[in-house]
C-alpha cells in the first residue's frame, strides 16, 4: 500500500512537470536497446558455438577419414586387390578438403585467437600430412614389388606414433571446442537471462502503469459521476425553479388579465353610466330646444341638426368603446351568440368570408368564455392585418372534457419556428391567457398554407370528469 502511494505521488509529480511522456519515450528506447543488445549477443554466441561445433565435427571426420585410409591401405597390402585402393583414394582426397574446412571453422569460431590452439592445429595438420606421406610411401613400395620394404616401413613405430599424436592433438582441439561451446552457451544463457530480466522489468513497469491508469480512470470516473450528480442536482433545482417561475408567471398573467378585464368592466360601467347619462341629457336638451327655435334663422337649425348628429355619433362611439371594453353580447346572450356576432361584424368590416361551426350546448366558466372571445377577437385582428386571407373558419366543439376552439385562415401564413420579438406578443398573450385558465394552446402555421390557432379550454359540465392530463389530440392538416 505504501509502495502504491509512493508510485502514485511520483506519477503525480512527473505529470505536473510534464515528464511522463519523455520518461515513457526514454523507457521505450532503453527497452529496445536492451532487447536488441541481448539479441545481438545471443546471436553472436550461438554462431560462435555453432562454428565450434562444426570444427569439432570436422575433427571427428578427419579422424574417421585417416582411420578409413589406414584400413583401406592395410586391406590392399593384405589382399593385393585394387578395389581396396578406391576407399583410400577417396579418403585422401576428402582429408585435404576437411583440413581446409577445419581451418575455416577454427578461424570462425575464434579458436585461432588463442596461440596455443593455433599451434596445436598446425601440428595436427603436419601430423596428418606426415601420416598421409607415410601411407603413400608404403603403397609406392608395395606397387614397386618391394613388399619387404613396404612391410618394414609399415611395421615401424612411425605410423603408430603419428596416429597417436593425431588422436591426442585432435582430442585437445575437441576439448577446447567443447569448452568454447560451453562458454558460448553460457553467454547465450546470460543474454537470455538479461532479456528475461528486462522483459520482467518492462512487465512490472507496465503493470504499475496499468494500475496507475486504472486508479486514475476510477478517480476520473468517480469525479465525473460526482460532477454529473452535481449537475443533475443543479438541473433539478433549475427545473423546480423554472416550474415555480412559470407558475408565478401564469398566476401573474391570470391576475393581470383579470385585473385588466375588471378595469375594462369598470370603465365600461362608468362610460355607460356617466358618459351615457351626459350624452343622453344633452340629446334631450337639444330635442327640447328644437321647438323653441322654430322662428330662428336657418343657420341655427343647421347648427342644431349638426349638434344632434354629433351627439348621436358620440353615443355610437360610446357604445363601440363599451363593446370593446366589455362585450355586452357575451354577458347578455352567452358565448355562442357573442362569437357569431363577432364573426358577422368582422366579415362585414373586413370583406372576408367567415364560416362559423359552433356546437350548441357547450358551457364554459365566465373566465373561459371571455378567454375564448378574446382569442377569437385577437385572431381575427391578426387575419385582417397580416394574413391576406380570403376566408376564415371558426370552430368550437366539445373534445372530451375540454372545449376546442379553432380559428383557421387560408392566408399567406408564416414560419412558426421563427416567431419572436414584439410582433409575437399577441400570440404569447393568447398562450398565457389560455394556460392561465387551465387550458392548452397550439399554433400551426407555415409559409403558403395559412395559420391555425387552437385552444383547449375546460368545460363546465358536471357529467364529464376532469382530465388527468391535458394533452391535445392531433390536429387535422391546415387549409392551404
Amino acid at each position: 500500500m505504501r509502495l502504491r502511494e509512493q508510485v502514485s505521488s511520483l506519477m503525480a509529480w512527473l505529470r505536473e512537470r510534464g515528464l511522463v511522456m519523455p520518461l515513457a519515450i526514454v523507457a521505450a528506447v532503453l527497452m529496445l536497446t536492451v532487447t536488441e543488445g541481448g539479441y545481438q549477443r545471443t546471436r553472436a554466441s550461438l554462431e560462435a558455438a555453432t562454428e565450434a561445433a562444426q570444427a569439432r565435427l570436422a575433427l571427428y571426420r578427419l579422424l574417421g577419414l585417416v582411420t578409413r585410409a589406414e584400413s583401406a591401405k592395410r586391406g590392399y597390402l593384405l589382399s593385393s586387390r585394387r578395389e581396396y585402393l578406391q576407399p583410400y583414394i577417396e579418403a585422401v582426397r576428402d582429408i585435404e578438403s576437411e583440413i581446409s574446412a577445419l581451418q575455416r571453422r577454427m578461424n570462425s569460431s575464434g579458436l585461432h585467437e588463442e596461440p596455443e590452439l593455433s599451434a596445436i592445429e598446425q601440428e595436427l595438420i603436419e601430423r596428418l600430412r606426415m601420416k598421409m606421406d607415410e601411407m603413400h610411401e608404403v603403397l609406392v613400395r608395395f606397387d614397386r614389388q618391394d613388399v619387404r620394404g613396404a612391410m618394414d616401413l609399415m611395421l615401424t613405430d612411425i605410423g603408430l606414433r603419428n596416429m597417436e599424436q593425431i588422436r591426442a592433438l585432435a582430442d585437445q582441439l575437441i576439448e577446447r571446442s567443447n569448452q568454447r561451446i560451453a562458454q558460448r552457451v553460457g553467454r547465450m544463457y546470460d543474454a537470455m537471462l538479461f532479456l528475461r530480466l528486462g522483459i520482467l522489468a518492462l512487465v512490472i513497469a507496465s503493470l504499475l502503469a496499468l494500475a496507475q491508469y486504472m486508479r486514475q480512470s476510477r478517480a476520473l470516473a468517480a469525479q465525473r459521476a460526482e460532477q454529473q450528480r452535481v449537475v443533475q442536482a443543479e438541473r433539478d433545482l433549475l427545473e423546480i425553479e423554472v416550474r415555480r417561475r412559470t407558475a408565478d408567471l401564469l398566476d401573474l398573467s391570470w391576475h393581470l388579465q383579470h385585473a385588466r378585464e375588471d378595469e375594462r368592466s369598470r370603465l365600461a360601467r362608468e362610460l355607460h353610466d356617466e358618459l351615457g347619462a351626459l350624452l343622453t341629457a344633452a340629446k334631450l336638451d337639444a330635442a327640447r330646444i328644437r321647438p323653441k327655435l322654430a322662428d330662428a334663422p336657418p343657420e341655427v337649425h343647421e347648427r342644431l341638426k349638426h349638434l344632434t348628429q354629433t351627439l348621436n355619433s358620440g353615443i355610437a362611439l360610446k357604445r363601440r368603446i363599451i363593446e370593446d371594453l366589455r362585450p355586452s353580447s357575451l354577458s347578455n346572450l352567452g358565448l355562442l351568440p357573442a362569437l357569431e356576432i363577432l364573426g358577422h361584424e368582422f366579415a362585414e368590416s373586413a370583406g372576408l368570408e367567415v364560416r362559423m361551426m359552433l356546437s350548441p350546448g357547450l358551457v364554459l366558466d365566465a373566465g373561459a368564455q371571455l378567454t375564448a372571445y378574446r382569442m377569437m377577437q385577437e385572431a381575427l385582428t391578426n387575419v385582417a392585418k397580416y394574413a391576406h386571407a380570403k376566408s376564415v373558419e371558426v370552430e368550437l366543439v366539445a373534445d372530451g372534457p375540454m372545449a376546442r376552439l379553432t380559428v383557421q385562415d387560408d392566408g399567406i401564413g408564416f414560419d412558426a419556428a421563427q416567431v419572436g420579438g414584439r410582433s409575437s406578443h399577441g400570440l404569447t398573450g393568447m398562450r398565457y391567457r389560455v394556460e392561465s385558465e387551465g387550458g392548452l394552446f397550439e399554433l400551426d402555421a407555415a409559409p403558403g398554407r395559412g395559420t391555425r390557432l387552437v385552444a383547449w379550454l375546460p368545460r363546465r359540465d358536471p357529467e364529464v370528469a376532469a382530465p388527468a392530463s391535458m394533452t391535445p389530440p392531433p390536429l387535422p392538416p391546415a387549409a392551404t
